[in-house]
């Protein structure tokens, strides 16, 4: 069983929307959320001067869909690290999309730019894997050369580092379904079946999280939707367009809201997910949840 952390989140402005602090027991790392329009009150910061590596959290320009960028910060000649980074990204016109900035630094300020190069090229990849945002970096930032013992060390930061970010609100790293083994692909993921939808036209497989209901990729859809298909599905068809190939199969796991908009979007109809989800053995969603 995994065992419980203390995270501590410190408003430094009183208010959840402003800049927030963030320590955790036994971890020398320290991360701040500030707001772009709040950069000015963060000079403040002393351990904002120091080596470090950042995000740039916002939306993309045309889709809306969330985006990230992941960066590094030495410090330069003017004794100003991250801080100085997040400065030159914000007086930079091609990069207006994002709105709040996550930092992640030590206590000791130990970071060098081998370890900064790491976790920058580390954090870019987990999220890529993710596909929770789109991830702006254009090219794949450089490993560095590290010994064992220090990669050792630096996934031990991430570890924390995750746990971290999530608690400040972003699932940047956290994809929709964890696959740690095959018993858990064929059967059960975190105590939760894994259900199947069937018709003429769609076949499917998904599983309920904590956010909604996930249907997995290589699912396939019905291409076409009745007159009766309801408008957030429709919606949902139009926004996971690029995530559907030209025979209906799902390139990706997409996240809904309830079972029924999953079982509207893979039908192309107005369904009732509790009815047309169903486990192995054929018993509904709906006779699932009475007994549990």
């Amino acid at each position: 069983m995994a065992q419980g952390k203390n995270i501590n989140l410190f408003l430094m402005d009183g208010e959840a929307s402003g800049r927030i602090k963030c320590t955790l027991a036994n971890w020398t790392g320290i991360a701040y959320k500030i707001p772009r329009t709040m950069l000015d009150k963060a000079r403040e910061i002393d351990y904002l001067e120091q080596t470090g590596v950042y995000f740039l959290f916002g939306a993309t320009e045309v889709r809306g869909d969330p985006a990230v960028y992941v960066g590094q910060a030495g410090i330069r000649k003017n004794g100003r690290g991250i801080l100085c980074r997040l400065d030159e990204h914000r007086r930079d016109s091609e990069m207006d999309y994002w709105t709040e900035a996550v930092a992640f630094t030590t206590s000791n300020n130990s970071f060098g730019p081998t370890e900064i190069s790491y976790l920058e090229n580390r954090f870019c990849n987990i999220a890529k894997a993710a596909k929770r945002y789109f991830v702006k970096n254009g090219n794949d930032p450089s490993p560095g050369n590290i010994t064992e013992e220090k990669e050792s060390e630096l996934e031990e930061f991430i570890a924390y580092a995750k746990l971290v970010m999530g608690a400040l609100g972003y699932k940047v790293f956290e994809p929709l379904i964890e696959r740690k083994s095959e018993i858990e692909v064929v059967g059960k993921t975190d105590e939760q079946p894994l259900l199947f939808f069937k018709s003429q036209k769609a076949e499917a497989s998904g599983k309920r999280t904590s956010e909604g209901f996930v249907v997995m990729a290589g699912s396939t859809i019905s291409l076409t939707t009745t007159r009766t298909c309801p408008e957030n599905v429709l919606k949902f068809r139009e926004k996971y367009a690029e995530k559907v190939d030209g025979q209906g199969n799902l390139t990706e796991n997409l996240l809904f809201p309830s079972p029924s908009t999953a079982a509207g979007f893979v039908g192309g109809s107005s369904l009732s997910g509790n009815v047309m989800w169903k486990d192995e053995f054929g018993k509904t969603l709906k006779e699932i949840e009475a007994t549990e």
